[in-house]
This record gives structure tokens, C-alpha cells and sequence, in this order.
């Protein structure tokens, strides 16, 4: 029941934010503090007390979910109100919390018109991704995944900047048309699950054991990849991005960032690689190769900037890329540095867009030709700007170096080429990061009036992030651990049983061709090691 309380008390916070307004203009900033601020504590015990709670009964759930909740809903459709909460999910709730605390701060003062409107907005919003990461329904998950969207819709529609209504509607168009292909998929794993079991059903754990020729798997899988490439967003599915991180106000650019990305990066690791192993296996190195494109082409990008919520926007465009190289590259070391670059990107990118508004706050633009020499007037927040402009470039010690370590480690094992040609981005990451600090901290100072530096509300923001940033960058390992089982029940359906088996019951007739080794190694950690002999299966036809 647990579960459902983090869900309902997001619901519910919202609501009793739009209703206190009427009683007073400062409480509807309390009432969203302590919803987001009591769900945190919930997931934290989940978190550090995980044998205090009863694992289910089912066996397909295996050892490393921590909690289920199961209740019929509309049964006669096969749809139930299921949740469960795993390692992977239990660390996307953590960073969901905690940058959801960070995003009420960040409106406190930003934000002053229609607050209580806004707070609702805001609650919604953090219920919905909840939702995304706890559901194990099919139908539930679109569910939740379409609740997500409209509130941010408004955010970025309301609250945002100039051409804010534009931003507003390329975002929803986009993520809202890769939704129904996703819906789509999902309707034909139902009823192609139904036909062969008789049973109809939208159970994530039921829905595993779907067998699926060729062709249906390739059509279904990417119905799936429409909606999460979208939402990383992957290159040439992008262009939404910039502009709606440009306009949106601060608190709706950190969660888009730190938040909504990671529920196309969560979908793959959840949904593609368990439903799909043989469509995974046959698009990964196409997949590999639109993530170098991505880590290269928004390096580029963030470099020609001089809007530095654009900059920042195009950072992200790269440091996804990093996430489809290591989700196809089918190994645990790979998937720990994705799982690492979801926590360590939503930190160090969501305390640049933070960065950005404070900036504005004070300067009224975004354009850093007009900035410069805060330095030595805004010491503060200089210090803070430099540790997170260090963490997007990959500086040892901080988080964002172990996730692209262990990323493209992995990533070696799979294809040597198109590592190498990631590693590009990261010399180029180095260029875009130490010009934000040049253009702004360090050439001559523009303004006539020293630039007020950070107050005691902005630093009980910033320093959460920077000792997160550290501890991330100096103590990885109860992050991966954590990780670790989710990672490996994801791998299973690439271990040489399963492959062996799955050609039997999948066709009559089967042709196997053995991927070439140099395409995917054997190199792994034994207790992920993919087979040897990986086959991709094609039909006789």
C-alpha cells in the first residue's frame, strides 16, 4: 500500500495546493513542499530498509523487487492497478524526489502569478513520472505516461518565456503522437498475448512470456522506441527540446531534464531489452550508431550557442546519446553506466539549468555575450557553476566520470568503432563546458552594477547537489549495487539459455546467423555475460 500512497499523496498535495490559494498566496508553496518532502522520506525507508518489507509471492518477480501492490481494475480487460518497486525504480524515485524538492525551492520567488495553479501543475506532474516508474500494467504505464505530459504542457505553456505557446505545442505534439505509437504497440502485445494463452491481459509479467515471430517483434518494438527515443530525446527526434527548455521556466527546464528524459531512457531498460531480445539484437547497431551521432552532433550544437538554457538543452541532446550506446551494448557494465547517467546527468544538468536561472533572475537575459567577470563579484556562485560545469565534462571525482566510464567500458566490449568515435564527445564536452565558465565568470566584466550573489534560499539549494555530485563521484558503489539485480534480471533474455531456447517455441522454421564477434564481445562481467553464440533469428521467408 505504500506504493500507492507515494502516488496518491502527489495527487492529493496538488489539489490542496489549488484549493489553498483561495486562503492565502504563500500556502499552496508549503502544501507542495511537504508532499514532495513526505514522499522522499517514504522512498528513502523503502530504500535503506528493504528486507523490512514482504517481497511477493510471485516468482517472476524473482529477488529484486522489493514491494508489489496488485488490485484488479477493470478485470474483465485484463487490466489491474499493479505496482512494484525494484532497485532501478527505487533510485528513479530518489531522483524524482529530490529534484522535485529542488523545483519547489527554485519557484519560491520565481514564480508569481496564478502560484497555486502552478503548484498543482508541478505535483501532477512528479505523480506522473512516479507513476511511469512504479507500474508494472501496460495500460496503467500509458496511463501515466500521458498524465506527465499535460501538466507540463501547462507549465511550459503558462510559465514560460516569450514564445512559450509555440514551445508548449511542439513539445505535446511530439510526445503525445510517439505515445500512440506506443499505445499501439502495446494494444498488439495484448492481443497477440490473448490469441496464444487465451488470457488477456496488460501484466508486465505476463506479457514477458509472449512469443512473437520476427516481424511482429521488430513492428511492436519500435512502437515502444517511438515514444522513448522521443522522450531521451534521440537524434533526429530532438528538435523539441531546445525550445521547450528555452522557454520553460526554471523549475519545469530541471525536471525536464532531470526527470522527463529519464522515463525514455527507463522505458528502454524496463520495457525494450525484457519484451523485444531479438528486435534489441538486430537494431542495436544501428541504435549504438544514432547514440554516437547524438554525443557528437549536440556537442556541436551546445558549442554555437549563446542562449545558456540552449547550451545547456544541446548538453543534454549529447549526454543521452551516451544512454542508447549503453542500453544496446548488452552488458552490465554498460547498463551501470546508464543507470549512474540518469541519477548524475538529471543532477549536474538540472544545476545548470538552476545556474541559468538564477542568471536571469538577476540579468533579465539569457544571452552570455552579455555576461561576464562574475567571478569576482558572485564568488558563490561561480564555485558552484565551475563543480557542475567540471561534472558535465567527465571530471574524475564527480558522477557524470563514472557513468560515462563504466558506459563506455561496456560499450568497447559491443563495438570498438563507434566507442571510439564517442569518446570525441567527451573532448568536445570539455570545449562547450569551459566556455560557459569563460564567457561568463572570467572575460571582462559588461555590467555597470556588481551581480548579487547567491542568498542563504539559493545556497540551501545549490550545496544538496554539489555533495550528491561528490558522494556519486567518490562512493558510486550503493548506487550500483542497488542496480545491480534489476540490471541483470534485464540481461537474462540475453544469456545463452534463453537464447538457445526461444527459436523453439518462437518458429517452425528458423534461420541462425551468429553475430559477428567484433559487433558483440564476450568480454563481460561473468555475472552478466551474454552468450557467445547470440543468434538473431529470421524468418525462412
Amino acid at each position: 500500500m505504500i506504493l500507492v500512497w507515494l502516488i496518491v499523496i502527489l495527487m492529493v498535495g496538488g489539489v490542496l495546493a489549488w484549493i489553498s490559494g483561495k486562503v492565502n498566496r504563500t500556502l499552496p508553496r508549503w502544501v507542495a513542499l511537504g508532499s514532495v518532502l513526505a514522499v522522499f522520506v517514504l522512498t528513502l525507508y523503502i530504500w535503506m530498509n528493504p528486507l523490512a518489507i514482504v517481497i511477493g509471492s510471485n516468482q517472476s518477480m524473482g529477488h529484486t523487487w522489493y514491494m508489489r501492490f496488485d488490485q484488479p481494475w477493470i478485470p474483465q480487460w485484463g487490466i489491474s492497478f499493479s505496482l512494484a518497486v525494484d532497485g532501478l525504480s527505487v533510485l528513479m524515485l530518489l531522483l524524482t524526489f529530490f529534484i522535485g524538492l529542488l523545483a519547489v525551492l527554485i519557484s519560491w520567488r520565481e514564480i508569481q502569478t496564478k502560484v497555486a495553479f502552478f503548484h498543482f501543475n508541478l505535483l501532477w506532474v512528479l505523480a506522473g513520472i512516479t507513476g511511469v516508474f512504479l507500474t508494472m500494467d501496460l495500460f496503467l504505464f500509458y496511463f501515466f505516461w500521458e498524465v506527465m505530459l499535460i501538466p507540463m504542457y501547462f507549465l511550459i505553456g503558462i510559465w514560460g518565456h516569450e514564445n512559450r505557446r509555440y514551445a508548449a505545442y511542439k513539445f505535446f505534439i511530439f510526445t503525445q503522437a510517439s505515445g500512440l505509437l506506443m499505445l499501439l504497440a502495446i494494444l498488439g502485445l495484448y492481443f497477440i498475448h490473448g490469441n496464444q494463452t487465451g488470457v488477456y491481459t496488460f501484466s508486465y509479467f505476463e506479457l514477458l512470456n509472449t512469443t512473437l515471430a520476427p516481424e511482429a517483434a521488430r513492428l511492436l518494438m519500435f512502437g515502444f522506441l517511438a515514444a522513448f527515443l522521443v522522450k531521451l530525446p534521440v537524434v533526429p527526434f530532438h528538435s523539441w527540446l531546445p525550445d521547450a527548455h528555452s522557454e520553460a521556466p526554471t523549475a519545469g527546464s530541471v525536471i525536464l531534464a532531470g526527470l522527463l528524459l529519464k522515463t525514455g531512457a527507463y522505458g528502454l531498460l524496463r520495457f525494450v531489452l525484457p519484451l523485444f531480445p531479438m528486435a534489441t539484437v538486430e537494431f542495436a547497431p544501428w541504435a549504438m550508431l544514432l547514440g554516437v551521432i547524438g554525443i557528437i552532433y549536440g556537442a556541436i550544437l551546445a558549442f554555437s550557442q549563446t542562449d545558456l538554457k540552449r547550451l545547456v538543452a544541446y548538453t543534454s541532446v549529447s549526454h543521452m546519446g551516451f544512454v542508447i550506446l549503453g542500453v544496446f551494448s548488452f552488458n552490465e557494465w554498460a547498463l551501470q553506466g546508464v543507470v549512474m547517467q540518469m541519477i548524475t546527468h538529471g543532477l549536474s544538468t538540472g544545476a545548470l539549468f538552476i545556474i541559468a536561472g538564477f542568471l536571469y533572475e538577476r540579468l533579465h537575459t539569457r544571452d552570455i555575450r552579455q555576461m561576464g567577470g562574475f567571478w569576482s563579484t558572485a564568488p558563490k556562485m561561480g564555485v558552484i557553476a565551475l563543480i557542475f560545469v567540471m561534472a558535465s565534462l567527465g571530471l574524475p571525482g564527480l558522477g557524470n566520470f563514472i557513468a560515462e566510464f563504466l558506459t563506455l567500458v561496456g560499450s568497447w566490449q559491443a563495438n570498438n568503432w563507434l566507442t571510439a568515435f564517442a569518446t570525441i564527445g567527451l573532448v568536445m564536452a570539455t570545449i562547450y563546458s569551459l566556455r560557459i565558465m569563460q564567457k561568463i565568470f572570467f572575460e571582462a566584466n559588461r555590467m555597470e552594477q556588481p551581480l548579487p550573489d547567491l542568498n542563504a534560499r539559493e545556497m540551501l539549494i545549490a550545496i544538496p547537489m554539489v555533495v550528491m555530485i561528490l558522494w556519486l563521484g567518490l562512493y558510486p558503489q550503493p548506487i550500483l549495487d542497488t542496480a545491480r539485480p534489476s540490471i541483470q534480471e534485464q540481461l537474462q533474455a540475453y544469456t545463452e539459455p534463453l537464447i538457445e531456447q526461444a527459436p523453439i517455441a518462437r518458429m517452425d522454421r528458423i534461420e541462425m546467423e551468429a553475430i559477428p564477434e567484433k559487433t558483440f564481445g564476450t568480454k563481460k562481467p561473468k555475472e552478466a555475460k551474454p552468450s557467445s553464440y547470440l543468434q538473431i533469428f529470421k524468418s525462412s521467408n
